[in-house]
């Protein structure tokens, strides 16, 4: 396996969870916990203008994905 292999299997898993679950992973419930951390890993990549350019538009509709399911405080 290589690779972009893995990496496109964590982007699967990854948008399957938020579209069953309608929300992002947790930092800190530890069965999400390895799905935030590539998820952040991913964020700093892409805003850093390090990622390869064949990954950049599929996180960015992941990103896109998050934005729909960020959590909204209540109490505002």
């Amino acid at each position: 396996m290589t690779q972009e292999d893995r990496w496109l299997e964590r982007y699967n898993e990854l948008r399957e969870y938020m579209e069953r679950n309608h929300r992002r992973p947790s930092k800190y419930n530890l069965d999400e916990r390895n799905s935030w951390n590539w998820l952040r890993h991913n964020q700093k990549l892409y805003n850093n203008g390090a990622m390869r350019p064949e990954r950049m538009e599929k996180f960015r509709e992941l990103l896109e994905m998050t934005e729909r399911y960020r959590h909204i405080n209540q109490y505002v």
